[in-house]
C-alpha cells in the first residue's frame, strides 16, 4: 500500500502552510534523506525529507497552495501500487461560472488576438434573510458573439453592464461601451495589442505615455508591473500581526542619544585583537541587563492580565529580501556576551539562508530592531504581538556635542522605544532607556564584560 506523505507542523502556532516547489517529480526514486519539497510557513522556507525509500508515485497538493497541516500531499510506494483516493484541496476562492463558455475554437478563427474575457476575482455576495432560502449567486452572462467582440478588442468584458436577458451581455452592449470609451480613437501598437492580450489587461484602461499618443509595449509593460500580486505567505502573516499590533496596542515612544564614541574606540581594538563583537552584541547585553531591572518592559498584558516572563528572550531583527524575521536567543540573561553574540551570528546564518525553524522565530519577549548600517536618524518601530516593547537602534554619527562647556564632536547614536502604554508608563520607559544609554556608555562595564 502507497505510503502518504504528510504536511508536517512548522511550530505550535502553524495551522497551515503551502508547497513552494517539489524537488522530486512523479515517478521519481526517493531515498531516506531526499529534499521531496520546500515549504513556505508564515515565518521562513523550509526543506521536507523523506523517511523512507521508494518511488514518488503521486503529487496530491501542487505548489502555492495552503493546506492545513498534517493534510496528505502525496504518496511513496513502489510502481503499481494502488493509490487511495485523496480528495485535491478546494481552490481558495473559487471564480463565478460564465454563461458564455463554450465560444471555444469557433472563435479563434474571428479574433486573431488569443486572449480569454476576464471574469470577476470574487464570488458575488448571496444576499441572504431569515424566512428566505440562499438565492442562486447571478452568473456573468455574455453571448458567444459579445463574448467575440470583447476578446478581440481586448478590453475587460466584466465591466459592461447587459441589456440581454437576465443582464446577458450582446454585442450591441459591447458596441455601445466601445464607442463610449473612445475605442475607435485609441492608437496602440499591434505588438503592444497582443501582449495586453496574453496578460489579460484591458487596453482601455492603459496609458500611452509618449509624444504620439499611441500605446506602446512600453506602457503595456508599465501595466503589467503594476498589477496587483499576491503578497507570500510571510508578508501577509507580517501585515496581519503587525497591523493587529499597532491598532490593538496604544504605542508612545522614547527616544534618547547615546555617546558610542568610547565603546566604538573600544571595540576597534578588540576587533584588531580578533574579537568577534559588534556594535549591535554590546546592545544586546546592554538590553538583557537593564531588562532584569525592569522586569515591567520583558512583560506582556491582553488588557486585562499582565504575564511575568521568567526569562529575557530577546528577538534580535533581520531583514531578508521577503520580509523581516526576529530570531530569538532565549533565556539570553543566563549567557555571557561572548555566547550572545556567537548565537546571534548563528541564528542570522540561519535565517538569512532559510534555515531558521519556527521555534528559532518564535517566543520573544523583548526585540531590537537595528537600522545603525542603513543611514536613519531615528525610527520608532511597531511592536512584536506578544511583547510589550521594542528597541529601535539608529546609526552612529559625528555630532557636535556639549562637554564641560565645550563644543566637542561625538559618535552620537539615537535610539527610540516603542512601548505598550497598557504596561509601560512614560516615566518607566525613560527609566528604561536611560539605564541603557548608562551601560553603552560605561566603558569599564564592557571592559569586564570583554575579558
Amino acid at each position: 500500500m502507497a505510503t502518504p506523505i504528510i504536511m508536517p507542523k512548522f511550530g505550535q502556532m502553524t495551522e497551515e502552510s503551502a508547497i513552494v516547489e517539489w524537488l522530486k517529480k512523479e515517478g521519481d526514486k526517493v531515498n531516506k534523506g531526499d529534499i521531496l519539497f520546500t515549504v513556505e510557513t508564515d515565518k521562513s522556507v523550509m526543506e521536507v525529507e523523506s523517511f523512507e525509500v521508494g518511488t514518488l508515485l503521486k503529487i496530491v497538493v501542487p505548489p502555492h497552495v495552503n493546506v492545513p497541516v498534517q493534510s496528505t500531499v502525496g504518496f511513496l510506494g513502489n510502481p503499481g501500487e494502488p493509490i487511495p483516493a485523496v480528495a485535491a484541496p478546494a481552490p481558495a476562492a473559487p471564480q463565478p461560472a460564465v454563461a458564455a463558455a463554450p465560444v471555444a475554437a469557433k472563435l479563434e478563427t474571428r479574433a486573431p488576438i488569443a486572449a480569454a474575457v476576464s471574469a470577476p476575482s470574487a464570488a458575488p455576495i448571496i444576499p441572504q434573510t431569515p424566512d428566505a432560502r440562499p438565492q442562486a449567486p447571478s452568473l456573468f452572462r455574455i453571448s458567444p458573439r459579445a463574448a467575440a467582440l470583447a476578446k478581440h478588442s481586448v478590453i475587460d468584458a466584466t465591466r459592461i453592464k447587459g441589456t440581454g436577458p437576465e443582464g446577458r451581455i450582446v454585442e450591441k452592449d459591447v458596441q455601445n461601451y466601445l464607442q463610449q470609451h473612445g475605442y475607435d480613437k485609441l492608437r496602440i501598437s499591434p505588438a503592444a495589442k497582443e501582449l495586453a492580450a496574453k496578460e489579460k489587461l484591458d487596453v482601455l484602461t492603459i496609458q500611452a505615455t509618449n509624444d504620439s499618443g499611441r500605446i506602446s509595449v512600453a506602457d503595456v509593460q508599465r501595466a503589467i508591473a503594476e498589477k496587483p500580486k499576491p503578497m507570500s505567505k510571510m508578508r501577509q502573516v507580517i501585515a496581519q500581526r503587525l497591523t493587529q499590533s499597532f491598532r490593538d496596542t496604544p504605542h508612545f515612544y522614547v527616544t534618547i542619544s547615546v555617546d558610542m564614541t568610547e565603546l566604538i574606540a573600544y571595540r576597534g581594538q578588540l576587533k584588531e585583537a580578533g574579537a568577534p563583537y559588534t556594535v549591535t552584541d554590546f546592545i544586546a547585553e546592554a538590553v538583557v541587563l537593564t531588562l532584569q531591572e525592569f522586569p515591567a518592559v520583558n512583560s506582556s498584558t491582553d488588557g486585562k492580565t499582565t504575564r511575568w516572563n521568567s526569562h529575557v528572550n530577546l528577538g534580535i531583527a533581520v531583514s531578508l529580501e521577503q520580509g523581516l524575521v526576529v530570531p530569538v536567543i532565549r533565556a539570553a540573561e543566563q549567557l555571557p556576551l561572548l555566547e550572545i553574540c556567537q548565537r546571534s551570528k548563528e541564528l542570522a546564518g540561519k535565517a538569512r539562508a532559510g534555515k531558521a525553524t519556527p521555534d528559532d522565530l518564535s517566543g520573544g519577549t523583548f526585540t531590537i530592531s537595528n537600522m545603525g548600517m542603513m543611514d536613519v536618524e531615528s525610527f520608532g518601530p511597531i511592536i512584536n504581538p506578544g511583547e510589550s516593547a521594542i528597541l529601535g537602534v539608529a546609526s552612529t554619527r559625528p555630532q557636535p556635542v556639549v562637554r564641560d562647556g565645550k563644543i566637542v564632536v561625538r559618535q552620537m547614536m539615537k535610539f527610540t522605544l516603542s512601548c505598550d502604554h497598557r504596561i509601560v508608563d512614560g516615566a518607566l520607559g525613560a527609566k528604561f532607556t536611560n539605564a541603557i544609554k548608562q551601560k553603552l556608555e560605561d566603558l569599564e562595564l564592557w571592559k569586564r564584560l570583554t575579558v
